[in-house]
């Protein structure tokens, strides 16, 4: 489909406000749930951590009661 004009395809042959409103809404849902990925693999990845640091922890003090 061809448009005559940028306004043309703004308005995409009326429908312009739906198309438009589809696209931006999607957008914000995908954009959403990119941010809220990232933020809890950062979240995960600290809980890992502080796991292991945690083990690690338990495991010097039970060495340090065998001797």
């Amino acid at each position: 489909m061809q448009f005559e004009s940028f306004s043309d395809f703004i308005s995409m042959g009326g429908y312009g406000f739906y198309v438009w409103l589809s696209f931006g809404s999607c957008a914000l849902v995908l954009s959403s749930v990119l941010i809220s990925s990232l933020f809890d693999g950062k979240r995960l990845k600290q809980q890992v951590r502080l796991q292991i640091e945690r083990e690690a922890r338990i495991k010097k003090a039970q060495q340090e009661q065998a001797v």
